[in-house]
């Protein structure tokens, strides 16, 4: 991870452990860069993206202010981050329903950019949250990136153990979405009936190199997901 993401991941930290409120003004830049021992730049790049997470917001001539909180069980639409990191406050949890180890079909190398040559691990869950039907998800990894995924690893954060086992986060991540009509087959393990609606989600996930390392698709119960943008433009 970079340093300026380490400072941002801290100063994220420090406002929602002390539950700091709307408005409540930041230190300044320099006081950052004296605080952390790092230069302007990088506390500049650190306040830049917390800003485009809506974690903060800049005043011009004024400083940089504690933006408002997004509300309890929403999803961000914009964060590169897996639902356990976007939902801190809630409980999430996994049905762990099929992991193997196969090869690329057409429909992976498209989204995975491999070949089918590559070994591919797929994850299938179904995810909860505070223990109601959240989503299915089919997720895939490039086993020569991450090389290694048990069944005790895919039931909790994936993402998690990704950035710890082999120092890979998300930096940004290409995302597609269309309505589809549950069926048969989903519908039974969202608890849903036939023709029921659902959004589905495509997402590749992106080092801060640019690797492609994973590719998901997610299909969302109608009735226990909710969203939220909270973006930001940097001027």
């Amino acid at each position: 991870m970079l340093k300026y993401q380490l400072i941002a991941n801290q100063i994220e930290s420090h406002i929602y452990e002390n539950n700091l409120p709307k408005g409540t003004k930041l230190p300044t830049v320099e006081q950052f860069a004296s605080d952390y021992s790092v230069s302007k730049s990088t506390i500049v790049k650190a306040l830049e993206s917390l800003v485009l997470k809506g974690i903060v917001y800049q005043v011009q001539g004024s400083g940089i202010f504690v933006r408002k909180k997004n509300r309890n069980g929403y999803i961000n639409f914009n964060s590169p981050h897996g639902f356990t990191d976007n939902l801190k406050d809630n409980k999430i949890t996994s049905k762990v329903l099929d992991l193997q180890l196969i090869k690329a079909n057409d429909e992976i190398c498209d989204y995975l950019e491999c070949s089918k040559e590559d070994d591919v691990y797929i994850v299938k869950r179904v995810r909860y949250i505070d223990d109601k039907i959240m989503c299915y998800e089919e997720s895939y990894y490039k086993q020569s990136i991450i090389t290694f995924l048990n069944n005790q690893i895919v039931e909790g954060s994936i993402f998690e153990y990704i950035e710890k086992a082999f120092n890979i986060k998300t930096s940004f991540q290409d995302r597609y979405f269309y309505v589809i009509s549950l069926d048969k087959e989903i519908s039974k393990l969202l608890g849903l009936n036939v023709n029921d609606p659902a959004l589905v989600a495509y997402n590749q996930c992106y080092s801060p190199s640019g690797l492609l390392f994973n590719y998901s698709k997610i299909i969302y119960h109608y009735k226990n997901t909710k969203f939220y943008d909270q973006s930001s433009t940097i001027k």
